[in-house]
């Protein structure tokens, strides 16, 4: 037995004890992939002064089941390698390697995707293909972007048009590639709303133009209610290109973004979330979003039990 197979039959193991046993999944279950987001650690130890060393965060998401890591630029050290950098890469990918993990996504920054000015657009645009190159060498299947920044002189409406046809000229990239191209919007950004999210998507008017699911961010914008599955069913689920999984109680942490908390220690109806998600034949990756929580470790444990409940339902 080679060293993946064998961490695949611990991590295997170690799953069933931390989950428990569960009954054999129904012939029409889904299989999603599971994934811890660096994101969580890294806000959590800035925000409470914990460290969290990735080696032991590694070793956690191997142990109790999960399939990969989403990164998260500049932690735990550095930002991303650059495309030619292929012994970084390499060392990058054999880490994670070593653990049985893919790295699924990287997380990435879109400012310049909705720029006023034409050429800062083609720089964002240029600087997303060697983006997108680390993350093929790396083994990615996503890639996330996130458009924070203000107007800068240009109306909303012009501001959408831009980032549409930024986004549609990332997504042709990133299909050639075999990369999902995924944004998110949030209560900070200047795209704060569905119906901002929905004339992104209508603008771009193309399919492989792909959001991602928050249900923290879809909760804020579908009223607070703890449905976020609402918005799910309207945005519909062909457009989500993964999800980033976290519950909440409707309300805002104080760095202006929607408070993530562990699975059961909110309002959401978690059930509906991934009942919504499998009616509609989403087939990809679900990441733990852990944002500014205490402990990111049981949230992770907690949001893996859901899911895989979510799959048996």
């Amino acid at each position: 037995m080679n060293r993946r197979n064998a961490l695949k039959l611990l991590t295997g193991s170690a799953a069933a004890a931390v989950l428990g046993p569960s009954p054999s999944l129904k012939a029409d279950s889904v299989e999603w992939k599971t994934a811890v987001g660096l994101n969580g650690f890294m806000s959590s130890s800035k925000k409470y002064d914990k460290t969290f060393p990735i080696w032991e965060v590694l070793d956690y998401s191997a142990r109790t089941g999960f399939d990969g890591v989403e990164l998260v630029r500049g932690w735990p050290q550095g930002n991303y390698p650059l495309p030619d950098q292929s012994g970084r890469i390499a060392a990058l990918k054999r880490l994670y390697d070593a653990y049985g993990l893919q790295v699924f996504s990287i997380q990435t920054g879109a400012g310049g995707a909705f720029s006023a000015n034409a050429e800062m657009r083609q720089r964002w645009l240029r600087g997303m293909q060697n983006q997108l190159k680390f993350a093929k060498a790396v083994g990615c299947d996503c890639i996330g972007m996130w458009p924070g920044g203000r107007l800068r002189g240009q109306t909303l409406d012009e501001a959408i048009g831009h980032i549409a046809e930024s986004f549609r000229e990332v997504a042709k990239m990133g299909d050639d590639m075999g990369i999902i191209t995924a944004f998110e919007i949030e209560p900070p950004f200047i795209f704060n709303t569905e119906q901002s999210l929905r004339q992104i998507l209508e603008k771009a008017n193309d399919s492989r133009v792909k959001t991602i699911y928050d249900s923290s961010h879809f909760d804020l914008m579908n009223k607070s209610v703890g449905n976020p599955h609402e918005m799910l069913q309207r945005i519909g689920v062909e457009n989500i290109g993964y999800v980033h999984f976290t519950d909440t109680d409707g309300s805002l942490r104080d760095g202006g973004t929607s408070k993530h908390l562990a699975a059961g220690d909110g309002h959401i109806d978690v059930a509906a979330s991934f009942k919504t998600l499998k009616d509609g034949g989403f087939n990809g990756w679900i990441m733990i979003d852990s944002w500014q929580i205490p402990d990111p470790y049981d949230a992770s444990t907690k949001g893996l039990k859901a899911i895989k409940s979510g799959m048996r339902e």
